[in-house]
This record gives C-alpha cells, structure tokens and sequence, in this order.
C-alpha cells in the first residue's frame, strides 16, 4: 500500500482567518503556491485557493483589502492521516469534488496532498503529472 505520508507535502503556508485576501495572494505570489490552510488557533477550518480569491472575492467584488479569509473559505474540510492509502484520498477527492487535503496526525496539521502530487504518483506520463511536477511560472 501506498500511503498519504509518501507524497503529501509539508511547506505549508498557514493563515488565520482574519487575514485578509491581499495578504494571502501575496502568500501564494512570494510562495508559488496556489493555496494557503485557513486554521483558526491550532485547528483547520478550511482552505482558500488563488481561484477562490478570484471566484468568490472578485467576482462578488469584495474589497481584497479589507475581505477576510473566512468570508470565502471553503469549508466542511474533508482531511486524511498520512498512513491513510493514496487510493482513498483520491477517491475521497473525487467524492467531495476537492483537489487537497490537509493531513492531520494527532489533531494536527502536518501536510496536504494535491489531486497534482497524486497524478504524479499514479499516472507520472499524464499531462496533470507533468504540469504538477514542473516549476511554477511567476
């Protein structure tokens, strides 16, 4: 079995959600990455992504000074354990139509898992695997 632990990343970018939109994009733009885990104290509450910044932030016309993180975060986390099998993490991914998961041990976040580090392990010749392995563009 092949489990969450083996391909889940850890350089996670945390954010409270009071933080604001502004703030996080600027996360994503000085990290390359395209999301950031929204936690209130030590627990997850949920994850907002560069498109919900512009799907539910922009396009509502939200000020992204002043909107929070909660005000668009997606919620109800489906969340998995790093010995969970990364068959079940896709299926649960197709399941909740979600492309992450956050990885919690112990009621603690320690990684997330992308449908992207998954194509690279099942299907490494796919276009997603090869999208997903190469450098961001800035």
């Amino acid at each position: 079995m092949t489990t969450v632990g083996e391909f889940m990343t850890t350089r996670l970018v945390t954010m409270d959600g009071n933080e604001t939109l502004s703030a996080a994009a600027r996360e994503m733009r000085e990290g390359a990455i395209g999301d950031v885990v929204v936690t209130d104290g030590d627990d997850v509450v949920g994850i907002v992504t560069d498109r919900d910044i512009t799907v539910r932030g922009a396009a509502d016309e939200m000020n992204p000074s002043t909107t929070r993180l909660k005000e668009i975060t997606s919620r109800d986390v489906i969340t998995v354990s790093q010995h969970d099998d990364v068959v079940a993490a896709a299926d649960l991914m197709r399941t909740y139509a979600v492309r992450r998961l956050p990885v919690i041990e112990d009621g603690r976040l320690i990684g997330l898992i992308s449908m992207g580090d998954l194509a690279v392990e099942r299907e490494p010749q796919s276009v997603l695997a090869d999208i997903s392995a190469d450098d961001p563009n800035n």
